[in-house]
């Protein structure tokens, strides 16, 4: 047992808070056997194509969200001001001057919906700890008599964001961030905050843990109970907070032990690397998921970057893979350099865009493209052209991603593939931008069925095609060449 080892010479290692074993590298999956679950991810699977928002007070200083006041040394941890004390206390009071007099909720699902979008996450709660919700368990939140926007008709946030985008079709998600900065049991005001994890021994104390855990399931339940309406996704941040798995302990200490005195040296002294003691910052979550089900039977639960049966899917950051995964999986990406906003946030183009949103779908995943609110509760106008950019492309070309399922050999240069059912093949040109249509779209490392039908998506032309050694080649007419049904990707479908 680990209890037998010298915990104080043993740690884990983390990058960016998660284990190295976790989602982000390893990337294991333990499927789900809730038949209602499956029945959901099944269905998730279908939509492709999500809205995440990371909003909050710290949206007023155009900054990073939450990370400025954890006292790591990393570079999302910057802050303006050297006393770390008065840094704080002024972040924290930036609640007292938060009012999102613009916050315009249906706008933002309008835009979502007609850009293709199929499901929102919303920052019910980030690592900060204000409550974007009216929670009942912390006066640090959005509908407080100490936030201006508390008397707002729209204050209690969340609530306003899950029925506007309900409204128009679209499933609710809910981020929830596990760790909570604000609240004394993670933080306790007794001692210095090191880092991320909390500030206290919790076998010392397993009372005030105890605390977190009630706070924590509380806040969940609020969510889940009714008066937030029907919530398809629980998106669970924050990794560090789970219960310990021995076994990656012991892999970790295999993994060092088999180095060299050179090797472990840049192992541990690696930039970005952090390190913590060991702490099983155990929740309950096998307990708290059992609760969330008999509120919202097949809730879709994602306790990210934590190996376990409570991941129903898995989700790389910032990041698409280079192969197709074999299990659940979505991409979250940032559309506007930062998860929070920033004044002058560079947006990625239209044609990065779908270029990725593709890419993504071809691997057999989902793209979750983030957008932050400002200050005021306002979109950058750059966000609303991305997003009517995107469905245009959408609209002529949306059945070639949602319902469809990765096909190998996925990718051959420009040329993508995917398959619907079993009789349709999808055949996608990532053109780059000012490329003309090419006369013939060719792949050496996958074969057509023999009869196959092929036809340009949002035109429906016929197109001939030809076997080759080991791929196919389809002629594109010049008519069409001259004036393509769509911009950024062109698509073809085969029938048979």
């Amino acid at each position: 047992m680990i209890t037998k080892i010298n915990l104080l010479t043993i740690f884990i290692l983390f990058i960016n808070g998660l284990s190295p074993l976790s989602a982000q590298e390893d990337e294991r999956y333990v499927p789900e056997t809730d038949p209602l679950v499956l029945q959901k991810l099944e269905q998730w699977q279908d939509l492709k194509f999500g809205l995440l928002m990371h909003w909050g007070t710290y949206s007023q200083w155009g900054i990073v969200e939450s990370w400025s006041i954890c006292s790591e040394d990393e570079p999302w941890c910057r802050r303006n001001n050297t006393n770390y004390v008065e840094y704080k206390r002024d972040y924290e009071n930036l609640q007292t001057t938060f009012n999102p007099v613009d916050f315009d909720p249906v706008r933002w699902a309008k835009a979502a919906r007609n850009a293709g979008m199929k499901y929102v996450v919303f920052t019910t709660k980030h690592h900060d700890g204000f409550s974007m919700f009216d929670t009942k368990l912390t006066d640090y939140r959005i509908t407080s008599p100490k936030t201006p926007f508390h008397t707002n008709p729209k204050a209690n946030i969340a609530k306003e964001v899950f029925n506007a985008f309900r409204a128009e079709d679209l499933w609710a998600g809910a981020y929830f961030s596990k760790p909570d900065w604000h609240s004394e049991y993670y933080w306790w005001p007794n001692f210095a905050t090191p880092d991320r994890n909390p500030n206290y021994d919790i076998s010392k104390y397993p009372e005030r843990w105890e605390n977190f855990v009630q706070f924590t399931q509380g806040q969940i339940m609020e969510l889940v109970g009714g008066d937030y309406g029907k919530l398809d996704i629980l998106w669970l941040d924050g990794g560090q907070v789970q219960k310990l798995n021995e076994e990656d302990v012991y892999r970790n200490i295999e993994r060092v032990q088999k180095m060299s005195k050179e090797e472990m040296y840049k192992y541990l002294t690696s930039s970005g690397y952090k390190f913590t003691k060991i702490q099983s910052q155990d929740i309950h979550m096998d307990e708290l998921v059992a609760k969330v089900r008999e509120k919202q039977p097949g809730m879709i639960v994602v306790d990210r970057a934590v190996y376990g049966k409570n991941q129903n899917y898995l989700t790389p950051e910032n990041r698409v893979p280079e192969h197709a995964l074999p299990y659940p999986w979505e991409s979250c990406i940032v559309a506007g350099q930062s998860w929070s906003w920033v004044p002058d946030a560079k947006y990625i183009s239209s044609t990065e865009a779908v270029h990725m949103l593709v890419d993504i779908v071809i691997k057999g995943g989902n793209l979750l493209l983030n957008i932050g609110p400002g200050p005021q509760g306002q979109w950058h106008e750059e966000a609303y052209k991305l997003l009517d950019d995107i469905g245009k492309w959408m609209n002529v070309n949306g059945e070639a991603i949602y319902g469809t399922r990765a096909l190998s050999p996925f990718k051959e240069g420009k040329v993508c593939i995917s398959k619907k059912g079993d009789n349709t093949i999808y055949i996608y040109y990532l053109a780059d931008d000012g490329e003309k249509m090419p006369s013939q779209v060719e792949m050496t490392t996958f074969s057509l069925p023999k009869g196959a039908r092929i036809s340009i998506v949002g035109t429906g032309t016929s197109l001939k095609w030809s076997k080759t050694e080991k791929g196919f080649s389809i002629s594109i007419p010049e008519k069409l060449r001259n004036k393509p049904p769509s911009k950024y990707v062109w698509v073809m479908k085969a029938s048979f």
